[in-house]
């Protein structure tokens, strides 16, 4: 299986651009509080001008069940990320509230206990990020790889991945996708080449 990717944090007509000319699988708009936040006017805007191919992730940290599922069914996203304490019961009602798309649930890592856990959950895909009580996410930092490397469930891998390590990340875990945000950015903004940079950098490492 070819291992794909998702560019979080897009928040500029730029940040368009650049993600059309490189054709990542996924893009992340950012709906919770955070540097990167945008509302879903502005997605809407950003959707429009986004290539179809590419599928638009909320990044979502404990919304309203019913709002978060409200911008999948119109069209604003199509996959819904969730970032924060949503436990197996917020799944549930979520799906009642969602026509389509997919459910990523993000596990903030600490201990092999968390990674056992999350396994049974009903979420389609899961996203493994770096624990950091400070923040829901967004930390650029790794964590340790070795306890998600019998994980069975498709997962995405977040935290503190670059060009530097991806190649190491995808040959070691075999991630259903890798998701990046920072380290594509420069002074908190997204960088077109480092975008490509990455983008290149996991076409040429499949396994």
């Amino acid at each position: 299986m070819n291992t794909k990717i998702k560019i979080c944090g897009i928040r500029r007509f730029e940040d368009i651009e650049y993600v059309n000319e490189g054709r990542p699988e996924y893009i992340g708009f950012v709906f919770a509080r955070s540097k990167r936040q945008i509302d879903a006017e502005t997605a809407k805007r950003l959707k429009k001008r986004l290539n179809p191919d590419i599928q638009a992730v909320g990044v979502f940290v404990n919304e309203a069940a019913q709002q978060a599922a409200r911008l999948v069914n119109e069209g604003i996203i199509d996959m819904v990320q969730l970032h924060g304490e949503e436990n197996e019961g917020y799944i549930q009602k979520l799906r009642s509230f969602m026509k389509r798309g997919k459910i990523i649930q993000v596990v903030r890592v600490q201990t092999a206990q968390d990674i056992k856990s999350a396994e049974n959950s009903s979420a389609d895909y899961l996203l493994f990020d770096k624990f950091s009580p400070e923040a829901y996410g967004g930390t650029g930092e790794t964590f340790e790889w070795k306890l998600i490397d019998s994980v069975k469930k498709p997962f995405f891998l977040a935290g503190g991945i670059h060009c530097e390590n991806v190649k190491k990340a995808i040959t070691l875990l075999h991630p259903y996708s890798i998701d990046v945000s920072s380290a594509v950015e420069t002074e908190g903004f997204k960088d077109r080449d480092k975008i490509m940079n990455i983008i290149k950098s996991v076409r040429e490492t499949q396994v």
